[in-house]
C-alpha cells in the first residue's frame, strides 16, 4: 500500500516512487540506505521505509518549522495524533496556530510541528505561505473535510511511528549535511536531493539564487563521487548546464495549488547507478 505524506507539497515527487523501487532493484540496493537533504513531505522516503526497500531513512530539512513536524511524528506521535482528534478547525484555531509560527522561541517542538502541519493542511498553497487576516472568513473553513480528515490524517502518522526507529532526522544547512553527515552513511545509500526549483524559491526553499544551485552541483561532485544519488528540478538550460556531465531523463509532474498543473522536470543520476529503461519516471508500477 502507498504511504501517503501527512504534509500537502505542491511539486511533492511522490510520482517518482516506482521509479527509485526500480532504481534500489537495478542496483541492488535493498534493505540499503535512503537520504533526503531537502526532505519537505518526504512521501519517496517514507514509502521506501514501509515498503522494505530502504532499511533506514536519512531526512534533514532546514526549515526549522518542517524538522518540528518531522520531530513530533517520531518522537511524539501519540501526542499529534491527540492534537489532530482534539482541535477545532474554525477561524479562532487558525489565528492561534499562526501566532505560535510568528514567536515559535516561545514554544515547543510540538507546538511548533502542530502549528506547521494545521496551516499546511487547511490554507490553501504552500506549507508556510500567510494568508492575509481579512482574508479568512468562516467560509474559508466549510470545505475542508477533503483537507483535514482527521481519522486519515491520524491514521498516516500512526503508521509512519510504527517504523520510526528506521527514521534518522536532522535540521542542517544541506552543505553543511553533505560535510559532515554523509561521511557517516554506509555505501549502499542512495541520496535523492530535490532542491528549490530554479528560478523561484518556495515557503519551504526559499532564497536559493544561481550561486546557490551552482555550489550544489560542485557540492554533489566533489562528496559524492562515488555515491549513488539523484537530483531533480524544473527544466532549464542553466541547471542542464551544471549537471551536463550526468545521464538525465526529462518529464513532468504535478504542481500547484490543488496539483492541477504539470511542471517539466530534468532528473540528473549518478555515473555509478544503473538506470532503468524507462521512457517517462512518473507513476509506474514496480513489481
Amino acid at each position: 500500500m502507498k504511504l501517503e505524506t501527512p504534509l500537502r507539497y505542491p511539486g511533492g515527487k511522490g510520482e517518482l516512487t516506482d521509479f527509485v523501487k526500480m532504481v534500489y532493484e537495478r542496483n541492488q540496493l535493498l534493505d540499503g540506505h535512503y537520504a533526503e537533504p531537502y526532505a519537505g513531505g518526504a512521501e519517496i522516503a517514507l514509502n521506501l521505509l514501509t515498503q522494505g526497500y530502504a532499511s533506514n531513512i536519512h531526512l534533514n530539512d532546514l526549515n526549522p518549522g518542517v524538522f518540528a513536524f518531522w520531530h513530533s511524528v517520531i518522537h511524539e506521535p501519540e501526542a499529534l495524533c491527540k492534537a489532530i482528534r482534539d482541535v477545532n478547525v474554525n477561524r479562532d484555531e487558525w489565528f492561534r496556530q499562526e501566532a505560535i509560527l510568528s514567536s515559535p522561541s516561545n514554544h515547543s517542538l510540538l507546538e511548533i510541528g502542530f502549528a506547521v502541519f494545521f496551516l499546511n493542511r487547511i490554507n490553501r498553497t504552500t506549507l508556510l505561505w500567510q494568508e492575509q487576516a481579512d482574508k479568512v472568513g468562516s467560509d474559508t473553513f466549510r470545505k475542508l473535510d477533503p483537507r483535514f480528515n482527521k481519522n486519515d490524517l491520524i491514521r498516516r502518522i500512526e503508521w509512519i511511528a510504527m517504523f520510526r526507529s528506521g527514521i534518522h532526522l536532522t535540521n542542517l544547512d544541506t552543505t553543511e549535511w553533505i560535510k559532515t553527515r554523509l561521511p557517516l552513511l554506509p555505501s549502499n545509500t542512495l541520496v535523492y536531493f530535490d532542491p528549490p526549483y530554479y528560478g523561484s524559491g518556495t515557503d519551504d526553499k526559499p532564497d536559493y539564487n544561481p550561486v546557490d544551485h551552482k555550489q550544489l552541483a560542485m557540492l554533489i561532485g566533489e562528496h559524492l563521487k562515488d555515491r549513488y544519488w539523484i537530483v531533480s528540478y524544473n527544466q532549464s538550460r542553466e541547471i542542464n548546464a551544471l549537471y551536463g556531465g550526468y545521464p538525465c531523463l526529462k518529464y513532468s509532474i504535478k504542481y500547484g495549488k490543488q496539483g492541477n498543473h504539470r511542471s517539466s522536470e530534468a532528473m540528473y543520476l549518478s555515473n555509478k547507478l544503473i538506470i532503468p529503461a524507462v521512457n517517462d519516471p512518473v507513476n509506474l508500477k514496480a513489481a
